[in-house]
């Protein structure tokens, strides 16, 4: 019979730490869901008018490259420091300071700096907060905080329905909401977070000493496997209203957020269950693998509808699909990367396929949408995750638990 990792006796993180992390992620993701779906756009429409649309996405398009570029530095100098907690916090400080500074702004230029800097202050946050996990959660509970970090979009989510209720607050002061929920989440992590320490987790996986990674198959595929699906999640994450309007066009802002929301919130169970039994089972590649599949499956039914049901039902199969891979890939990628000492700057690297998507997806839906339709633009979406599927049938296992 097959020894249970999770059973072994085997010694553990504690469950305050991570109850503390997955907060603390949860965090991350609530200090640039609100701003860059609802109170930027906001915003940039107030400051430039008519211009709106146009300036938005160059801000966007910068705002990528500083976060890419962020991720990496500031993951490699918590690397080279070693005080991955000191550069949390002073990315924590930089953010609250610039999420304030930007309700004041009223010019489009200061705005577009502000914008930078905001950018790699979340990086600083986020990059050293991302490489903590890899310092302290052995490979056993991988799976476990996969499943915890699923928390971190429906908490962006709701952060954002909160802030954008008419009554709670003027549009000025949804900056200063959105900056102390962001504070109470990864603050008690620095303060009360004291994570147990596994010397093995900060031993090289003997791959080469040299400061370069060692691309082997498995990092790669792993990176380009995230990156088809998270480009198809961009996609579908800036599009769903005007796909499910070219269908239905009854179909109200509104009606799309709560299908979102409900989407998320449905993951977060399906996501520790599979944490779980990765967990459990030793065989944490398999989750990866059916969600890859099932993504690209629920692209297909919406890709093939002819009905707002069939494609509700399609996206419904892809968002839960999709937010299960990204939170098990998340931590699950800790396994693959062969020098803790440079974890932080690797995890950066990673980060890309979380940015890249950025620059990609709008030239991409420019390219084919106005010709074509969107049956099209979704078809090539399915491909990309059924990619991820193929990508992630060709690696036999992950490393084995530390």
């Amino acid at each position: 019979m097959a020894t249970d990792p999770a059973d072994s006796g085997e010694p553990r993180q504690s469950s305050h730490f991570l109850r503390l992390y997955a907060l603390a992620w949860a965090g991350g993701a609530i200090a640039y869901v609100p701003f860059l779906t609802m109170l930027l756009p906001t915003r940039v429409a107030d400051i430039s008018g008519p211009q709106a649309v146009h300036w938005l996405g160059y801000l966007s398009f910068a705002g990528a490259i500083a976060a890419s570029l962020g991720g990496i530095l500031f993951g490699w100098l918590s690397d080279v420091t070693g005080r991955r907690q000191a550069w949390i916090g002073a990315g924590l400080a930089l953010n609250v300071g610039l999420l304030l500074t930007m309700a004041r702004i009223d010019a489009i230029l200061p705005l577009a700096a502000t914008l930078i800097l905001w950018q790699l202050g979340l990086n600083m946050m986020l990059g050293p907060l991302a490489a903590l996990a890899g310092d302290s959660v052995p490979d056993r509970q991988k799976g476990l905080l996969g499943g915890l970090l699923a928390f971190a979009p429906a908490a962006g989510a709701a952060a954002g329905a909160i802030v954008t209720i008419p009554a709670l607050a003027p549009v000025e002061t949804r900056f200063a909401l959105v900056a102390l929920m962001v504070v109470a989440c990864v603050l008690p992590l620095l303060l009360l977070g004291r994570p147990r320490p596994f010397p093995d987790l900060m031993r090289s996986s003997g791959q080469a000493a040299t400061g370069r990674i060692d691309f082997d198959r498995s990092i790669v595929r792993m990176w380009t496997a995230r990156l088809a699906v998270q480009i198809s999640e961009a996609a579908l994450f800036a599009y769903l209203l005007y796909y499910f309007r070219s269908i239905d066009p009854a179909i109200r802002d509104a009606d799309t957020a709560r299908i979102f929301s409900v989407v998320l919130v449905t993951a977060i169970p399906l996501a520790l269950l599979a944490g779980r039994w990765a967990d459990r089972s030793g065989r944490a590649i398999v989750p990866l693998r059916l969600s890859a599949a099932l993504s690209a499956a629920g692209l297909a039914i919406m890709a093939a509808s002819g009905g707002i049901a069939m494609a509700l039902a399609g996206y419904v199969l892809f968002g839960l699909a999709t937010t299960v891979f990204l939170s098990l890939h998340s931590s699950q990628t800790l396994r693959v990367l062969p020098r803790p000492s440079l974890r932080g700057r690797d995890l950066g690297l990673f980060n890309l396929t979380n940015t890249v998507p950025s620059l990609i997806m709008p030239w991409l839906t420019i390219a084919i949408v106005p010709g074509f339709g969107y049956a099209p633009l979704i078809w090539l979406l399915a491909g990309l995750a059924g990619l991820a599927w193929v990508l992630l049938s060709t690696i036999s296992a992950l490393p084995k638990a530390a």
